[in-house]
């Protein structure tokens, strides 16, 4: 899936992504500011999660209750310095739980990551617009 959106778009293209089927385990990628946590609180909130949507650049991961039986997990590993340090805070545990893991600056945990992801790439075009890139 490839599309080109603006911001004021991000709840269609929300709706998109969720129909593609995605693996529970997304992965975002694009430089800084194009909209990545923006995204992923749209996607959170498609799936059902009524909290307060945050980044988690501090605390690398916020958990967000779906259901009774589905979370949705969104980490931001920007600040880990190593994989070891991912593993420390349990993120295999996260990653192989069977619930929605959105996850912003994966390239850090590249080893780490479980063999079927769906990356979702944004890039910001000169007109202020972005390009989402959906590969499964």
């Amino acid at each position: 899936m490839e599309v080109i959106f603006s911001l004021e778009e991000i709840e269609r293209i929300a709706n998109e992504v969720v129909a593609q089927n995605p693996h529970k385990v997304i992965i975002f990628k694009g430089q800084m500011g194009v909209g990545k946590t923006t995204l992923i609180k749209v996607l959170a909130a498609i799936l059902g999660v009524k909290d307060t949507i945050s980044s988690p650049t501090f605390s690398l991961v916020n958990e967000y209750k779906v259901s009774e039986n589905q979370n949705v997990y969104h980490f931001d590993v920007y600040r880990l310095q190593s994989e070891s340090e991912a593993l420390d805070m349990g993120i295999d545990e996260y990653l192989y739980s069977g619930h929605w893991c959105f996850i912003e600056w994966a390239e850090k945990i590249p080893n780490l990551l479980p063999d079927l992801y769906t990356t979702i790439n944004l890039e910001l075009l000169p007109d202020g617009k972005r390009k989402l890139t959906l590969h499964h």
